[in-house]
């Protein structure tokens, strides 16, 4: 990954991993969010800290996966946080994530867009691990990127919702489009970049 974009992406991780380790560690549990999803994560808590606190280890552990200089000055390390990222952040993460999706805010829309993510998320993660199993490294760096463009889902995620907010979108219409925005064009996105890495 060149420089530039591979800096934006790892502040933004941090961004939003730093965001959701203060709101969901030190504020009341539902406190910034809309008033009938806090009646769910107060209902499902221990689902929702899985999730939150599990998928910003994917997303700082995941980051670094893609530091060329990490893997070639210290692949052990690299190596470590793949397995961390696997097991805690993309399996924890993503067990969480599909029972949090079961009673998501938005109706059907929603619990669709974030299961079919968090089944993606799973299935990737599973994927690429096999792969470097097998010694396929290629295999496994192409599963790598389409599983952290899932894991992205949750920076686009906090993107979209205030966007939505700002031009006046109603909660209750933006929130079941972006349960599918968040992630679909990220996972786009990889896949054309694995498509290029081919050609």
């Amino acid at each position: 990954m060149q420089r530039l974009p591979y800096y934006g992406l790892c502040f933004l991780a941090l961004g939003i991993a730093g965001y959701s380790v203060f709101v969901y560690g030190f504020l009341p549990l539902g406190s910034v969010v809309h008033p009938e999803m806090r009646i769910i994560f107060e209902a499902h808590s221990l689902a929702v800290y899985t999730h939150i606190f599990a998928s910003c280890v994917a997303m700082l552990f995941g980051a670094l996966q893609f530091s060329s200089q990490l893997r070639q000055r210290a692949p052990q390390v690299h190596r470590y946080l793949g397995r961390a990222y696997l097991l805690i952040g993309v399996l924890m993460g993503g067990i969480a994530g599909l029972v949090m999706a079961q009673t998501a805010y938005g109706g059907l829309v929603s619990r669709l867009g974030f299961s079919a993510l968090a089944l993606l998320w799973l299935y990737s993660g599973l994927r690429a691990y096999l792969a470097i199993r097998r010694g396929h490294i290629q295999q496994h760096q192409q599963w790598m990127l389409r599983n952290y463009a899932l894991t992205c889902a949750a920076i686009s995620l906090r993107i979209y919702l205030p966007l939505s907010m700002v031009v006046g979108l109603p909660f209750e219409l933006a929130y079941p489009v972006i349960a599918w925005l968040c992630w679909v064009p990220n996972l786009i996105y990889a896949e054309w970049r694995v498509r290029g890495s081919l050609a």
